[in-house]
């Protein structure tokens, strides 16, 4: 298995374009817009200069790494002779369902087709195809060059044959990957997202400030990075969608996103990719300084 298709070149794809082609698969890098594909391929080559000046890889690894990304707009021509798809687009049930339904017309029967989804059922999306033993969770995290875990999901007709496969292909990756089961949230975000949620709440209540949260978090509970300035860095949007599956899925109102929280992101108050969400970003060197804590 050497030929990967990612679909998305936004943060969570190029970073798992660049993971897979580093370690010397073929990967075809899939968007619709050629203006992301290209911020794409520029942020992987950025991240690798990184690592390159970091002494973690040579400059040859470098070149070998983007020799083997090629960037395409076009979703059949990336996705025809694929062994396995990686699906890296928008949190969005709506877009992940169409997009493995174009995934079922398109790829050869024995494609694996994985999702990063970090909370949307596998079961559900495997349902919109015709070979759902196939389809199979691939939760990376961000940014997926640095970090090691891989959520990987077995949905309920996800074949024993595919699970072991993706297990594999993780740690050929030089990840650690961890069998969890096909529920709202998985395992990483059904504790991370609560707390996150509970930060926003200890905010809007007037407990204390952003910083203050976040340095008791950090100095208190040994958290690299307080949950506020994680949520920034998440994208608040996805914050909130994340919160609204499990509530939906779970029926719990301690998954109930705080009203802060929403106003935020329908304000367009997003984090580090809007420039502004509990910290200001305005300036571009501050949001690259979030970059640098990890490559």
């Amino acid at each position: 298995m050497k030929n990967i298709t990612v679909i998305g070149a936004g943060t969570m794809g190029n970073g798992i374009a660049h993971t897979f082609a580093q370690f010397g698969y073929k990967v075809n890098l899939v968007d619709l817009s050629k203006e992301v594909l290209e911020k794409g391929i520029t942020t992987i080559t950025k991240n690798l200069d990184r690592m390159v000046t970091k002494g973690s890889i040579s400059e040859d690894d470098k070149n070998n790494t983007l020799n083997n990304i090629t960037s395409l707009t076009d979703l059949k021509e990336g996705v025809s002779n694929s062994d396995l798809v990686v699906e890296a687009a928008t949190e969005n049930k709506e877009l992940k369902l169409k997009i493995f339904k174009d995934l079922n017309n398109l790829c050869r029967p024995d494609t694996i087709l994985a999702t990063n989804t970090s909370s949307i059922s596998i079961t559900q999306i495997a349902a919109v195809v015709d070979t759902p033993e196939n389809v199979i969770g691939m939760h990376f995290m961000n940014p997926v060059p640095i970090m090691k875990l891989v959520e990987v999901i077995k949905g309920y007709n996800t074949s024993d044959k595919v699970l072991n496969t993706i297990m594999e292909i993780s740690k050929n990756l030089n990840k650690v990957p961890v069998e969890v089961n096909d529920y709202p949230g998985f395992v990483a975000n059904r504790i991370l997202m609560p707390m996150i949620n509970e930060a926003v709440e200890t905010l809007y209540n007037g407990v204390a400030g952003v910083k203050e949260i976040d340095t008791v978090m950090k100095l208190g509970m040994a958290h690299p990075m307080g949950p506020l300035q994680l949520a920034d860095f998440i994208g608040l949007d996805v914050c909130l969608s994340i919160l609204n599956v499990m509530y939906d899925g779970f029926k719990n109102p301690k998954y109930a996103p705080c009203p802060l929280l929403v106003n935020m992101v329908t304000a367009r108050k997003l984090g580090v990719k809007s420039g502004e969400g509990f910290y200001d970003y305005s300036e571009s060197r501050k949001a690259e300084n979030i970059s640098k804590m990890f490559l």
